[in-house]
């Protein structure tokens, strides 16, 4: 991912703010907001080999500043609607566990609406573990559960090349 592809990052970016099912966020961020808080390494877009046009992208945050926390990231996995249950979301989660290996993570996370459940069949395919569900975390600010307090569920892929 590089700041060319923000504008088709941001348009999926917006697709699952709409679709109600993402996301937690009422509107996505400036270039410079998304780049700052993201992490340099298994930030990836899917081009679409016909039209040449993003298919999807995923990108992760540290969870922690501290040191100690330093192989524990959260990640996002995005896929336009026209594209989705084409494979593009696991060919970008691989790519992207790949990534996050080789620079050292050893344990990925991300918290999932319950009611998604093509993204939690994803995550679990490509080996992810529900550690938890979070109860009533928060509302959801747009979308068509807006003002709802939603649950989400928390899930986790440890490593095992980085000795977890």
């Amino acid at each position: 991912m590089v700041p060319g592809d923000w504008p088709a990052v941001e348009r999926i970016y917006a697709q699952g703010i709409e679709d109600g099912e993402a996301t937690f966020e009422a509107s996505t961020p400036t270039w410079e907001a998304f780049d700052a808080g993201k992490l340099g390494f298994g930030r990836l877009v899917a081009v679409e080999s016909v039209a040449g046009v993003v298919a999807g992208w995923v990108a992760a945050s540290p969870v922690s500043s501290r040191e100690v926390y330093r192989g524990v990231i959260e990640h996002s996995v995005y896929v336009d609607r026209a594209f989705r249950g084409q494979g593009i979301g696991r060919m970008l989660l691989d790519a992207f566990i790949a990534d996050a290996e080789a620079a050292g993570a050893w344990t990925i996370q991300s918290s999932v609406f319950p009611e998604n459940a093509a993204s939690l069949r994803l995550h679990e395919q490509a080996g992810f573990r529900v550690v938890g569900r979070r109860e009533r975390i928060a509302q959801s600010a747009a979308g068509p559960r807006a003002g709802e307090w939603r649950d989400t569920v928390l899930i986790e892929r440890r490593s095992e090349r980085n000795g977890v």
